[in-house]
């Protein structure tokens, strides 16, 4: 089965006696409930990866945390090949739908983009929301009807996902990364209340780097700007007069990179530069750093689509912390955007071989690309209570085995019915039907 790429976040929550939210599968209503957020990057080429990726996945979810709530997004659900490998996709979907390991989740939501003959909506984008059966008073938004709904049985969506009003769906216009021919980026929105606690629930995924020699030009890049202008447009979008304002998490593939420009300075600090140009076109094909003594060691080669860093140790110690001060894309939403403490390795990119779970690809420079970004009343309720250890846990999943070229990143935490800012996160204008 291949159901290549789709980068997935989980959100769940769980059923006590209140309500709080873990990442990684847990939620409930009116009780104790978690939220896990996910992301998951699956690239079913050997069909082992396939099972060590859900191996992974449900002692994530089911042994450690066993979440009430689930919520999975993906992003490029079918890979490259989607033409081809959309069937398989739908293997996959119904056989987790019916798996041992998911048969208490009763109730279920399934957002999967297929249309990919549509160049005008295609985003690839999948959505899962899976509901443990001992959650007993779940609604989700219909934003046509502008009214909560009460989620029963199991239900799957695909193709066109743009009359379903259960969702917002949106694909960014093709001028904002004219790079790409055809691209496949947007954002689908889903909104749920558990309780007296709503919020929304954004599936994202941002524009890539194009080339690494086009990256490094300037300091912040021009794909930065480019990702920065999307990013804003989906925060306008789903905090505009149409609906209540409500606390969100936005989850997915923002392809947030480092900045490239004073990365290969610091990496370089002490090496010369050489140009390789191509011989018809007389553009930049390639640089090499190399050290001024050492017997000219090369430091660093790049190309368009080469990354090649001598010491890939330094992304993986310490989880490649001393690079944050590199991550600077997330800065521009400070105000509108909040994140966990980052305490895992740069995301992406991942060696696809089975073989070398820990090991990046020299294909772009290791960043944190998968991420899960709260709105303010949403960081609100996912703050930890004084007397709850461990309620709050930003990771990835997989650390040490191959889960395709990104690695999957998960929030749980608990949140307390009412909690947050006042009303921020209270359906009070909504009717619940």
């Amino acid at each position: 089965m291949i159901l290549r790429d789709p980068e997935r976040k989980i959100l769940q929550l769980e059923e006590s006696n209140f309500l709080s939210v873990e990442v990684v599968c847990h939620v409930l209503l009116m009780h104790h409930c978690s939220l896990i957020s996910g992301l998951f990057s699956l690239s079913f080429q050997p069909e082992n990866l396939q099972k060590t990726w859900l191996r992974e996945f449900y002692q994530v979810s089911h042994t450690t945390h066993k979440p009430h709530f689930l919520a999975v997004h993906c992003q490029e659900v079918g890979g490259k090949n989607y033409e081809a490998s959309m069937s398989h996709v739908d293997c996959f979907v119904k056989e987790l739908l019916s798996s041992d390991a998911m048969k208490e989740y009763s109730r279920a939501r399934v957002y999967l983009d297929e249309n990919y003959k549509s160049q005008e909506h295609f985003t690839a984008l999948g959505s899962f929301y899976f509901i443990h059966e001992s959650l007993k008073n779940i609604h989700q938004f219909d934003f046509k009807a502008k009214k909560f709904k009460k989620v029963v049985g199991k239900e799957t969506y695909s193709d066109t996902l743009e009359s379903t009003p259960s969702l917002e769906k949106e694909k960014f216009p093709q001028d904002y990364f004219p790079e790409c021919k055809w691209s496949r980026k947007g954002f689908i929105r889903t909104r749920w209340a558990l309780a007296d606690c709503a919020f929304d629930l954004v599936n994202i995924h941002l524009f890539h780097d194009a080339s690494n020699l086009v990256a490094w030009e300037k300091s912040p890049s021009v794909y930065s700007g480019t990702r920065q202008k999307a990013l804003g447009y989906v925060l306008d979008r789903i905090t505009d007069q149409r609906f209540e304002r409500l606390p969100y998490f936005v989850f997915g593939d923002f392809n947030f990179r480092l900045d490239s420009k004073q990365v290969i300075e610091t990496f370089c600090s002490t090496a010369t530069m050489q140009t390789v140009r191509a011989a018809d076109t007389n553009e930049v094909d390639k640089l090499i750093f190399r050290e001024s003594d050492n017997d000219r060691k090369v430091v660093l080669q790049l190309e368009k689509k080469l990354f090649s860093y001598v010491n890939q140790d330094v992304f993986r110690e310490n989880n490649g912390t001393s690079l944050l001060e590199y991550d600077k894309e997330l800065s521009v939403f400070k105000d509108r955007l909040h994140e966990l403490e980052i305490s895992f390795p740069p995301s992406y990119p991942y060696s696809e071989d089975s073989s070398q779970g820990k090991q990046y690809m020299n294909t772009r420079c290791p960043a944190w690309c998968d991420r899960i970004l709260l709105s303010a009343s949403a960081r609100d309720l996912v703050l930890k209570p004084e007397n709850e250890e461990k309620s709050v846990v930003y990771d990835n999943i997989g650390p040490n085995v191959c889960m395709g070229d990104h690695k999957p990143v998960f929030l749980s935490f608990r949140i307390t019915a009412g909690a947050g800012k006042p009303n921020a996160n209270k359906h009070k204008c909504c009717v619940v039907q």
